[in-house]
């Protein structure tokens, strides 16, 4: 009896869930008892577009609907005719008015900077109006597609209200994944538009490739110049070891770097002001390593212990600004905390076995100077920092 009664509750939770969901498009009732052909259910932000074409003039009714909106808050709906994203998109905006009811309005978005104000798009729109409906807010109204098309990049969005005028929506993950394709006349949706889908997979291209250098190469390479060498059958492998482990870590960060100038010049407006700078410095820093390396004093010249400082300086300097960077750049992506997390893990381990190895480097440092003492070590080949002959010629 008690496997009968639970079959049937899981049939009605089934039931439940399946209704809500359908709910949530296809079944969906508005006020004006309107019934629409098609409707998707867009992949972020709580967001439907349901439509009817008329392939007889070329025009299309949709609805676009938004789950969960505040008394404070915006809503957008928009089709880019020549791109994708924000810049150029022919939007559809809700706002609430102060008695409680929705103006909807066009606005054709020209720049990052938009407070999207009412003007009028470069296609027809007929009956636009905004209702809200249990926290819902819908936005009706018939576009004449241009040009006879019926393909799209489309954008959605929401942000708050600042003194009865819209305001900078937020930039997380979902926020920057509201962006896809619509046929009107297939019914077909897609996540992320052409160009879309290309700029988020160049923002996280971007992302790895400096995680990977300046976060994780630059601080190995580091690690085997102060630790590897204190090994006397590691002379002078060591020294090519470190200098091959930068110059890769320098070249993938220089890709890195070009991708993101690349970002910036398709994201303007967009200003992430501290990281960009900190990543022109670390560029300017990584490429003075470089070069300081082809100046790099004999190990008897005089000035060898000044450059020696500069470069441990620039160095540490560069690792330094480097992981402080992709932390900063990973909160800018916001993608899942898996993957903060796995950097975390990486940043973690580097720095136990750092500390492990630098015990070891100073047992062997204190043992070396006591050997150099009890006068073991006749001929002064060790250096009084104990890092050995290897350190005095290739440091």
């Amino acid at each position: 009896m008690g496997k009968i009664l639970t079959f049937l509750l899981c049939i009605l939770v089934s039931n439940l869930v399946l209704s809500s969901h359908a709910q949530d498009c296809s079944t969906y009732r508005f006020t004006n008892n309107a019934i629409y052909a098609t409707c998707v259910t867009l992949p972020v932000l709580s967001s439907n577009l349901h439509w009817n074409y008329q392939p007889s003039n070329g025009t299309v009714d949709i609805a676009y609907r938004h789950a969960g909106v505040s008394t404070s808050q915006w809503v957008a709906w928009a089709l880019n005719i020549n791109g994708t994203g924000m810049v150029g998109a022919q939007a559809l905006v809700a706002i609430p008015n102060s008695n409680g009811s929705v103006q909807a309005y066009t606005s054709s978005v020209t720049g990052y900077g938009t407070t999207l104000q009412q003007s009028p798009l470069s296609f027809d729109v007929q009956d636009i109006r905004a209702e809200r409906v249990n926290g819902d807010v819908v936005i009706y109204a018939t576009l004449v597609l241009p040009s006879g098309r019926t393909n799209f990049n489309q954008v959605w969005q929401i942000g708050p209200v600042s003194n009865g005028a819209p305001s900078a929506h937020a930039m997380g993950s979902d926020n920057r994944a509201s962006l896809g394709s619509v046929d009107f006349v297939t019914g077909q949706a897609g996540a992320g538009g052409s160009v879309g889908g290309s700029l988020l997979h160049r923002r996280n291209t971007h992302g790895v490739l400096n995680a990977v250098s300046w976060g994780i190469l630059m601080p190995m390479g580091a690690m085997i110049a102060r630790y590897v060498k204190v090994f006397k059958v590691a002379n002078p492998a060591w020294f090519y070891l470190h200098i091959t482990c930068q110059v890769i870590a320098y070249g993938v960060g220089v890709a890195g770097w070009g991708t993101g100038l690349k970002l910036g010049s398709d994201s303007e407006g967009l200003k992430y002001t501290s990281h960009r700078n900190i990543g022109i410095t670390l560029f300017a820093l990584g490429t003075l390593q470089l070069f300081a390396l082809l100046l790099r004093p004999k190990p008897d010249n005089k000035y060898r212990k000044y450059w020696n400082i500069y470069h441990a300086g620039v160095g540490y300097t560069v690792i330094t600004l480097g992981i402080i960077n992709v932390f900063k750049g990973l909160d800018i992506l916001d993608p899942e905390k898996k993957w903060k997390h796995a950097y975390l893990g990486v940043l973690i381990s580097l720095g136990a076995i750092a500390a492990l190895l630098e015990a070891f480097t100073w047992f062997i440092v204190l043992k070396r100077k006591k050997e150099d003492k009890e006068g073991h070590v006749g001929n002064g080949a060790y250096t009084t920092n104990g890092n050995g002959h290897g350190h005095s010629q290739a440091a």
